[in-house]
């Protein structure tokens, strides 16, 4: 039993950083470039964003991401950056870039786009390394609604009443009995997906806080000094990464029914 346990924690950590790919190089390159950076001649955040192009070559070249994935990034580029303009424009300014750019539009450097594609691209590629399978899945037409409620959530919120509360109620009630089956070595293991959902929100929460001290946003309590960000965003990265896990699957097949070779 040990032996197993031992080896599938092995094979459970290999799957989930190949599945990172994408997202670990971007914040690694985000590390690096905070306490070394030599080109005078390109704004850090530029080099940030021809970075991730370059490396979304090299994923597709050698194979090591399919264009169905690739597909979601350009979808989740697109979805992010319409919520980022509106979320640091002059009007709101929920949180700001403090470098210069010229790759961008307002205040927007588009590198911004690929961190939003970094969680499409996780999802993507788990999905299909852990072989996902759930059981009491909802009606895929509810949860296209609840999404669409979350993502307008996220502008509307600033004009009129703020209903994220009601959001991850309705969540709740929807989700409360599924369960998702993801398998590591031979066997299938289980968790339910409302818990796995918060696993995966807690991880872009310590990203966050990673990204906003080494200077790639500031949220406007961090402009004098950098302090840990608020554990309230956690409400945040658990409905965008909802909107995100729709988004997912309606390019990965969602097989629902428990899987017979199951763990005990």
């Amino acid at each position: 039993m040990i032996k197993t346990f031992i080896f599938e924690f092995i094979q459970f950590g290999l799957k989930q950083a190949y599945a990172c790919l994408f997202g670990g190089f971007l914040l690694l390159v985000m590390v690096v470039t905070k306490y070394w950076y030599p080109l005078e001649s390109l704004h850090r955040y530029d080099f940030i964003f021809l970075a991730a192009i370059v490396f979304q070559l090299f994923l597709l070249l050698f194979k090591l991401e399919t264009w169905r994935e690739s597909l979601v990034i350009v979808v989740f580029h697109v979805v992010a950056t319409i919520m980022e303009l509106f979320k640091t424009s002059d009007a709101i300014g929920s949180w700001y870039y403090p470098e210069a750019y010229y790759f961008g539009i307002a205040n927007v450097p588009l590198f911004t786009g690929f961190m939003y594609s970094a969680v499409g691209s996780y999802l993507t590629r788990v999905w299909r390394i852990f072989d996902f399978r759930f059981s009491y899945y909802p009606a895929k037409y509810l949860t296209v609604i609840l999404v669409t409620l979350i993502y307008l959530n996220f502008f509307t919120h600033h004009f009129i009443w703020d209903i994220r509360w009601w959001l991850l109620g309705f969540t709740v009630v929807l989700f409360f009995r599924t369960q998702i089956y993801f398998k590591v070595a031979t066997e299938y293991r289980s968790m339910p997906l409302l818990f796995g959902w918060f696993l995966v929100a807690l991880f872009i929460w310590f990203a966050e806080n990673v990204a906003t001290f080494v200077d790639i946003w500031h949220y406007p309590e961090q402009a004098e000094v950098w302090q840990l960000v608020s554990l309230a965003k956690l409400s945040s990265w658990y409905l965008l990464m909802l909107l995100s896990f729709v988004l997912v699957s309606f390019v990965n097949p969602v097989r629902v029914g428990s899987p017979k070779n199951k763990a005990v």
